[in-house]
């Protein structure tokens, strides 16, 4: 029988190719099931041994770990711990220092006021009788001299 269509002549060249690859699948098949077992027979005590060992060093790390951030998580126990007072007198008595402060402040301050107040009040006293004397001697100056002259200001 020849083949007559591009198809039947495919069909053709492929079941020659299967006869030939039968064989050499059989052998790939064999060789990956042998290699299989060899792989399953040397992964089996690495693994038993990778399981003791995370048994024996990393588990009670791992326990320790979450025992520890248990206790320190557990509401109860954090309402039954007594709390530390000294933050709080620190904080109390940086207050109290604070307010002596500020009450000092304000002391100096109305010290300072009243000391300005007082030099002001003396300033403008002493500044009231100068030019009242200086006023008296323009008036009492009998040549007839005008403050300016006095003063030595000429024009």
């Amino acid at each position: 029988m020849i083949p007559q269509t591009w198809l039947d002549r495919m069909m053709v060249q492929a079941r020659r190719a299967s006869g030939r690859m039968s064989p050499m699948a059989e052998s790939a098949r064999d060789m990956a099931s042998h290699r299989i077992e060899d792989a399953r027979i040397w992964a089996a005590p690495k693994l038993d041994q990778a399981a003791q060992s995370v048994e024996e060093q990393i588990a009670p790390i791992v326990s320790a770990f979450l025992a520890e951030l248990s206790r320190r998580i557990d509401v109860s126990a954090a309402a039954r711990r007594p709390r530390r007072r000294w933050p709080v007198i620190a904080l109390l008595g940086g207050a109290a220092i604070g307010a002596v402060g500020v009450a000092m402040y304000r002391n100096q301050a109305q010290r300072w006021t009243d000391t300005m107040t007082d030099t002001m009040r003396q300033a403008r006293h002493q500044a009231e009788t100068w030019v009242g004397e200086k006023a008296d001697e323009v008036k009492s100056d009998k040549s007839g001299k005008t403050g300016d002259e006095i003063s030595g200001k000429s024009s």
